[in-house]
């Protein structure tokens, strides 16, 4: 375009080239990069580079060959032998701080949950990983997350550290615990601990789909075998909680759902009357929906279960953000299941709703419950994909600016909202139980 023509000027024609943001690899790059790294481009910076180095490290899991024999000896690991480091020199590199930078200055949590799933695969990988070449590989998928907990706000203008190692592992499944560590502002003293995550994967064999077999672990350090220890009893909670925890729950809790459907019912026969520091649960729901994209999809094809973290927690944070009436505060993820694959063109739901509130007022708890639909309209079909389980407060700040706030009480209206509120009650203090007996 010429620098002195007008812009008024109708009779020019001015063609601006697009060409992709994404740096470059080599003149050649993209023909040499094999396609099914190509959606990491699209996700986190920390996401591209994890996959990167899986590819580097194990590329044979990009065209697994399917026709190869399974792994055949199952190996013995120590946990040293995955433990893996990411680092966020947030400090010196001005573009990745921006990547992550939310509007009060500290770290987008969404994202950051992208990179802890990114990694925990990639750590998941590491174990499984068999010597011999002519084995066909495993397909690691993420079956649950068992608790992310902040310990103190990230920031984002100081260096951030991740660390994470396999901890345990049944005969397919692996747990993998990630800690992010971070300096505090103005102390020269080592890192502190600010997030804590718990992610299991399964085992699937490549070809069949089946359940498969995974290389055993052998702690080696007293702390390695405490974490082991520990996992092992958050498995068998699991397995009590799956095989009979629901039907105690059905014989045992009427008292209990009729407690909490009490004032429900005041709201729905004499609305007038009702107590107004309560709202039904119905009331604070939201939704969003998409439609998958390939940009999103893992090296597996799939769509990535750190998309859907991020996704599940921006329709959080906007939920508790809604209820409370002011800027909400991340505390934890209590657990996420993820029930089913989600497919690259599948129609996704997003439904949220505040599960329950813990109505303290100096420190306000606000559980948000998020489901995942797959839905099909041309079969008329909707399954749950995923469900995951968020914990908010109020931001201090925000919260001085109001005097005298208080969050309000949420009432279930039917009796299907009322064992939901009790189940993932009754769920936390299973696993708070659990944690205070060892």
């Amino acid at each position: 375009m010429d620098p002195n023509s007008s812009p008024s000027d109708s009779n020019s024609n001015t063609t601006i080239p697009v060409v992709a943001t994404l740096p470059a690899f080599g003149s050649d790059s993209l023909t040499r990069k094999p396609i099914s790294l190509w959606p990491g481009m699209f996700h986190s910076p920390v996401t591209q580079a994890l996959w990167e180095a899986r590819s580097h490290m194990f590329e044979r899991l990009l065209d697994p060959p399917l026709d190869a024999p399974p792994q055949s000896e199952l190996l013995n690991k120590t946990p040293s032998q995955s433990r893996t480091t990411i680092l966020y020199n947030f400090s010196t590199d001005f573009i990745l701080r921006e990547q992550y930078r939310d509007p009060w200055n500290e770290v987008r949590i969404g994202k950051l949950l992208e990179d802890l799933d990114a990694l925990a695969g990639t750590i998941s990988v590491k174990h499984c990983y068999a010597v011999d070449t002519t084995t066909r590989p495993l397909l690691l998928v993420t079956a649950s997350v068992d608790k992310i907990v902040l310990k103190k706000p990230i920031s984002v203008d100081i260096d951030l550290k991740i660390v994470g190692a396999v901890i345990w592992v049944g005969r397919s499944s692996i747990e993998i615990q990630l800690e992010v560590t971070q300096s505090t502002k103005g102390c020269d003293n080592s890192d502190s601990l600010a997030l804590s995550a718990n992610f299991i994967f399964v085992a699937r064999d490549s070809k069949t789909g089946k359940a498969a077999p995974v290389n055993r672990l052998l702690p080696e350090t007293e702390r390695e075998q405490l974490l082991f220890k520990e996992a092992e009893a958050r498995n068998n909670l699991r397995k009590r909680t799956k095989g009979g925890h629901k039907r105690e729950f059905e014989n045992g809790e009427v008292n209990r759902l009729e407690s909490l459907l009490a004032e429900g019912r005041i709201f729905c026969d004499m609305p007038a009357l009702a107590d107004r520091d309560s709202i039904l649960l119905r009331d604070t729901s939201l939704e969003n929906s998409l439609i998958c994209q390939p940009q999103q999809r893992n090296i597996h094809g799939r769509i990535f279960g750190g998309f859907l973290m991020h996704r599940a927690f921006e329709l959080a944070f906007s939920t508790a953000y809604a209820f409370a009436g002011l800027v909400p505060c991340f505390l934890e993820v209590d657990h996420v299941d993820f029930l089913r694959p989600v497919d690259v063109g599948d129609f996704l739901r997003f439904k949220s709703c505040v599960l329950y509130t813990e109505v303290n007022p100096d420190h306000p708890l606000i559980t948000i419950e998020v489901v995942a639909h797959v839905t099909r309209p041309e079969l008329r079909s909707s399954e749950v994909s995923n469900t995951f389980y968020f914990t908010f407060t109020v931001r201090p700040e925000a919260k001085a600016t109001k005097n005298g706030f208080r969050i309000r009480n949420v009432v279930p209206a039917t009796e299907e909202e009322a064992r939901r509120i009790l189940e993932r009650k009754d769920a936390q203090v299973l696993l708070s139980s659990t944690v205070v007996s060892k």
